[in-house]
């Protein structure tokens, strides 16, 4: 999506899922300061939950941070596009998802079916076989041919992108992808890693996620991991690294192979979205901490039916997600916490994330203290404020030399 006077680029790779969706529809709804009709009536556009796109509010200034820092970026600006296995057009992929309303869906789809989008490389073995059927709009061919031509169709993708919408500003990387299996490659150093993608004929467990990070770093882009999946190590901090990234690399360095490659500061962050129950599991046990209670046991359950959680029902992308929800209170160590969670595929509800969870404490004289917190929202409007502040915040560091 092109937009005039462009500061900061967003690349989504997962664009026709539902955060990407969500994400574009938000921003035509803002730029174009659209409204709708909803159950409860007329509402207007807004950057709700986006903490760089909100004003500071209250007597202290709350939360928000627009106006607050001259040349943080506006999200109405920045140009969004991406990368999809699905060859389903945007518009028809927000009219599918059903997380907004029909009404908003009515005014943005047209626009949104026009948009491009990039084909995605991708690796069958690391997603559920849910997702393989649909996977019809991926890169192919030569380009498909090794580990080293993927990595180099997703730089070529990122140039020729950047220079067709404009771009002068920074562009962060998200992947909003479905959740891969964990990668079983294990690099000490960035030029291990690089040497590895490097290698036609290594056969390492190398992730799609992983050669979206590395082309990122490579092209001076910023990467966002939302998935659970292990695509951050110490090898690929190393790879954004900009002291390892200069222009004068020798070249006995493994990424001496990758030039031209760029020296500009990125930054590489996340293990997986959390603005939902797992966030505010640990903002409530922290709270019962503060209250000095000794917390005995956590007992969550979480259901819905998006395309995300089908992806989960097979075993081996529900591991990576298990493990990030349940070491959420390893720092604490709480040794005698019971911390129980469950996950549940449930097609009707579609994105509309629900949440249960019980927490039991001991108090004074051990005496049992129960909370109980219940949590409906769609899932992709809790995402969607994470990517956008995200990419704002790396934009700004970046160009503020942070």
């Amino acid at each position: 999506m092109m937009v005039q006077g462009v500061t900061a680029g967003i690349l989504v790779v997962g664009i026709g899922g539902n955060n990407g969706v969500t994400l574009l529809a938000g921003q035509i709804a803002n730029r174009d300061k659209l409204s709708w009709e909803t159950g409860p009536g007329r509402v207007s556009a807004n950057w709700f939950g986006c903490l760089t796109q909100i004003p500071p509010r209250g007597v202290h200034g709350g939360v928000g941070f627009q106006g607050r820092y001259e040349g943080l970026a506006s999200a109405d600006k920045a140009a969004i596009g991406g990368w999809d296995i699905r060859s389903t057009k945007l518009g028809q992929a927000l009219y599918d998802c059903r997380v907004l309303e029909p009404d908003l869906v009515r005014q943005v789809r047209e626009e949104m079916d026009g948009m491009d989008i990039m084909p995605g490389v991708w690796d069958p073995s690391f997603i559920g076989e849910s997702q393989h059927e649909t996977a019809l709009n991926v890169v192919s061919g030569k380009d498909n041919s090794s580990t080293r031509c993927r990595l180099e169709r997703i730089r070529r993708d990122i140039r020729m992108w950047k220079e067709k919408n404009n771009v002068d500003g920074h562009i962060t990387v998200i992947w909003s992808a479905s959740v891969e299996r964990p990668s079983e490659a294990e690099y000490k150093s960035a030029d291990e890693l690089l040497d590895a993608i490097y290698d036609d004929a290594n056969t390492d467990d190398i992730s799609p996620s992983v050669l979206y990070a590395a082309a990122s770093a490579l092209e001076g882009c910023s990467f966002v991991n939302g998935g659970s999946q292990n695509t951050l190590s110490a090898a690929m901090t190393s790879l954004f690294e900009q002291s390892y990234r200069q222009p004068d690399a020798p070249s006995t360095s493994a990424l001496s192979k990758f030039a031209p490659y760029s020296s500009c500061p990125a930054y590489c962050l996340g293990t997986d979205f959390k603005a939902g129950q797992t966030k505010f599991k640990t903002a409530a046990v922290e709270y019962l901490r503060a209250l000095g209670l000794s917390p005995r046991v956590i007992a969550s359950s979480n259901h819905l039916g998006n395309n995300d959680m089908l992806n989960l029902t097979q075993k081996k992308t529900l591991d990576a997600k298990m493990r990030v929800k349940s070491d959420i209170f390893g720092p604490w160590q709480e040794d005698d916490l019971d911390h129980k969670v469950s996950v549940m595929y449930t097609p009707y509800i579609g994105d509309e994330k629900r949440d249960y969870v019980e927490y039991t404490s001991f108090g004074f004289l051990s005496s049992p203290h129960t909370m109980v917190t219940y949590t409906r929202c769609m899932d992709s409007i809790l995402c969607v404020p994470l990517m956008v502040d995200a990419a704002i915040w790396c934009d700004y560091f970046v160009n503020h030399k942070v």
